[in-house]
């Protein structure tokens, strides 16, 4: 009778992580957390080929990332004990790249000072009820505007990356060169992607990216190996990612540039880098929750605290390190629909991407060929695309809603700025409000921001007139 009870007596990791009370085993938590891994996976090539060039090294922002995914990760499971996985965010990044180091002018240091500010400023607001009051203070609607419009600038940086869309003198963008082999490879890998996520099989919608991503990698190094030029190879040598070591070229660069905080402009970069972060962490918490049982009877997230102070934590270790800003992704729910409740799930999924660096130099061909990227341009639109269907949850009847998210949405597309189609659509949301004689719903603390990036406007204009 003894030996029957010590074989029930649940084991340590059962224990730990409360498994059998959640209604899981521990095969179905690792089987959850490799799911989620594959489908995250496209992330590290796709981080790297946009931030690699923008902060000077390949090989540094994979490692950043691989390493910043994995603690974020593996915290998450260990600590917050939630079925949830982190990873740099998509939209950020492009963000970095090409808004903040390209249209701006910031150096790689600075960035990284910009992104490990924001970071720290993040996890402060988590610290306080701020946050919460931040996140409730801005309309629903807007919200969702906010995401869907990031998700038109993911898709236009992914087209443009790919070679699909390119720039023109007389209508500013036009269609790219359909002669181009790399071209139509990254146009194939869209339209390959794109019927994946509307497949009927679950699994293979789930793992679409990832699927799209080796097909067309594969058609790729097999027309290179036919004598096509400009195709994927594991030997690329204009983009090559380099050792580990590399990551000595972004590590500790953001605490030697914090005179980048003289600039006002910073500020709104800044405050572009929490809001995304802060709306799309607590969507996908909130999402992940409600799927794996996390949501109480008066609808709020068990042990939130804990989550949010993770995912504010890895903010700030990614600026140290030398990638943008990690944020919890909603892929984590394949995760959950595959049988994943607990923390078990997160720390696996952490582990493999920890993993990835041992074989860092298979990702090269992932890297970008004669400036083009043919395989990751589709991981970017097939993100955005998707992100860019809460356009749905905005309340269509109220006009202002309505015309402040289209302002929203098209500024974050033609001023090719996340900050600029944030703060553009806050202020005239404000105005609209208040001319309408509606001043008094809104919160003071939208009013505040509104404010701030007005004066953000005048100073930057006035600068440009001395």
């Amino acid at each position: 009778m003894q030996g029957q009870n010590k074989a029930k007596k649940p084991h340590f990791l059962d224990r730990y992580f409360h498994i059998t009370e959640r209604g899981s085993t521990l095969g179905r938590e690792l089987l959850s957390g490799l799911i989620v891994f594959l489908a995250m996976l496209y992330i590290l090539p796709v981080n790297t080929s946009i931030l690699g060039p923008a902060l000077g090294s390949n090989g540094a922002v994979f490692v950043a990332t691989a390493i910043c995914s994995a603690l974020a990760t593996i915290i998450m499971g260990l600590v917050a004990k939630f079925p949830v996985a982190l990873s740099a965010g998509m939209g950020m990044n492009a963000f970095i790249a090409f808004t903040v180091c390209g249209a701006l002018g910031y150096s790689a240091g600075e960035a990284l000072t910009l992104i490990f500010v924001s970071g720290l400023l993040f996890l402060i607001l988590t610290l306080t009820p701020l946050r919460e009051k931040i996140i409730n203070a801005i309309p629903q609607s807007l919200k969702y505007a906010i995401s869907a419009g990031l998700g038109a600038f993911i898709c236009f940086v992914g087209l443009k990356m790919g070679g699909i869309i390119t720039s023109d003198a007389s209508t500013l963008v036009a269609l790219g060169d359909f002669k181009n082999p790399t071209v139509l490879l990254g146009l194939f890998g869209v339209l390959l992607v794109l019927v994946l996520l509307t497949c009927k099989n679950d699994m293979v919608k789930k793992l679409a990216i990832v699927i799209a991503m080796l097909a067309v990698t594969l058609l790729g190094l097999i027309l290179g190996w036919c004598g096509i030029k400009n195709m994927p190879s594991f030997t690329n040598d204009t983009m090559k990612m380099g050792g580990i070591g590399e990551i000595s070229k972004t590590f500790g660069q953001c605490f030697f540039n914090f005179k980048v905080l003289g600039k006002f402009r910073s500020y709104a970069v800044i405050f572009s880098l929490i809001f995304v972060n802060m709306f799309d962490t607590t969507a996908t918490l909130l999402a992940v929750g409600k799927s794996a049982g996390f949501i109480d009877e008066n609808g709020n997230l068990k042990n939130a605290k804990k989550a949010m102070l993770v995912d504010a934590g890895g903010a700030v270790v990614c600026g140290i390190l030398g990638t943008s800003t990690v944020t919890s992704f909603a892929e984590s729910t394949i995760g959950v629909e595959s049988g994943g409740r607990t923390g078990l799930s997160a720390t696996f999924t952490g582990l493999l991407f920890a993993l990835t660096l041992l074989i860092l130099p298979v990702f090269n061909v992932f890297m970008p060929v004669n400036n083009l990227t043919p395989i990751t341009s589709l991981a970017l639109v097939a993100v955005g695309a998707m992100m860019f269907g809460n356009l749905k949850e905005i309340d269509w009847n109220d006009k202002i809603i309505v015309f402040s998210s289209f302002i929203t949405v098209i500024m974050m597309l033609l001023c090719y700025s996340v900050s600029d189609g944030l703060g553009l659509g806050l202020i005239s949301y404000c105005l609209m409000m208040l001319f309408s004689k509606n001043g008094k719903k809104v919160h003071p603390l939208v009013y505040g921001i509104a404010c701030f990036f007005v004066l953000n406007y005048v100073l930057s204009a006035l600068i440009l007139v001395g």
